[in-house]
């Protein structure tokens, strides 16, 4: 148990710092934003069940030789009132540490969902009283702004796509069409659960770096990710100027809530966001850098790599909380 601890709490070090910072640095996540985002959803599954998981096996290490019979024995002593001498000062505080943990994470995951949706919820009720419906397709409304605006804001079966009066203006309709496929990307691949996750996981631990970068990078692969699929039906210079037109509008307020954004959810400045701000000047500059200067996507063999690097990620921790017990 002891050894247990100490390798779940070297992968936890290891996950919440150096992993996080060199992926953030590196390149070829814009060759694979599929590839790339299933590694940063395996970093931070793995890095948070490694913490927990160390904190738990250190406390119960007196009273089991195995998670599984250190739960039964800590079970034993809750319902059964009996002693908890065999339990040290550091056993007892890694034992609550891990309990209000994973109690903070759970709790802020769903917390931050409430607020999504009742950010989403007066934004729809803004939207019936200020949008109009679009010609260009069911769950497409138009709002009277002059600047170029375009997001969508999801929500299964009342899922909806917003554009500006500014925007249809200023756009061709190849560009029009491109905005669109873009938006409803993000809609049918439900990129709002994925940003809701990271934007949770940063919302509970703030001080640590890998939540900041992760949930940048997400908000980044996402984008590539809506493109990508614009770029099956439009061409690169019709997607380039369409995203150029949209981000010069992303800095003016709609509707009187200062919600805006090019891309995944609705941004509001006096609520916590699904996206915590997705496309950033930052963002829109890696869009377009990517779409100017392409580089070949990753081989099969490398993103096979990838995905078992993910999975590895999620076995090794889960392995050593769980099969010394089944094996016990």
């Amino acid at each position: 148990m002891f050894w247990t601890s100490y390798l779940l709490a070297v992968l936890a070090l290891i996950l919440a710092w150096p992993v996080p910072v060199l992926l953030s640095r590196a390149q070829w996540p814009a060759r694979s934003p599929f590839t790339a985002m299933v590694l940063w959803q395996a970093i931070a599954l793995a890095g948070g069940l490694s913490m927990i998981g160390a904190m738990l096996v250190y406390g119960l290490e007196p009273i089991g030789d195995n998670l599984i019979a250190g739960l039964k024995s800590l079970a034993g002593m809750v319902f059964n009132n009996e002693p908890t001498t065999a339990l040290g000062f550091w056993h007892l505080f890694a034992l609550s540490a891990a309990a209000l943990l994973t109690a903070h994470l759970v709790f802020t995951l769903l917390l931050t969902y409430y607020k999504i949706e009742r950010q989403r919820r007066r934004h729809r009720e803004l939207l019936a009283l200020l949008a109009s419906p679009s010609d260009d397709g069911p769950g497409t409304v138009v709002i009277n702004h002059d600047s170029p605006v375009a997001y969508c804001l999801p929500g299964g079966a009342r899922s909806v796509t917003v554009l500006s009066d500014g925007l249809m203006a200023a756009l061709e309709p190849a560009e029009l069409r491109a905005v669109l496929i873009h938006e409803n990307a993000h809609l049918s691949q439900r990129h709002d659960l994925l940003l809701w996750a990271f934007a949770a996981w940063r919302q509970a631990l703030p001080w640590f770096p890998t939540t900041r970068l992760a949930q940048t990078a997400v908000n980044s692969l996402i984008e590539m990710l809506a493109d990508d699929v614009a770029l099956r039906t439009e061409s690169k210079g019709t997607l380039i100027k369409a995203i150029a037109i949209v981000a010069s509008g992303t800095s003016q307020p709609a509707l009187g809530t200062g919600a805006l954004n090019a891309g995944g959810a609705v941004v509001e400045s006096n609520a916590v966001s699904a996206t915590g701000g997705a496309d950033s000047p930052r963002t829109t500059a890696s869009r377009v850098s990517r779409l100017l200067s392409p580089q070949p996507p990753l081989t099969k063999s490398l993103r096979i790599l990838v995905l078992v690097v993910s999975a590895l990620l999620l076995a090794v921790p889960t392995a050593l909380l769980i099969v010394p017990g089944l094996l016990g």
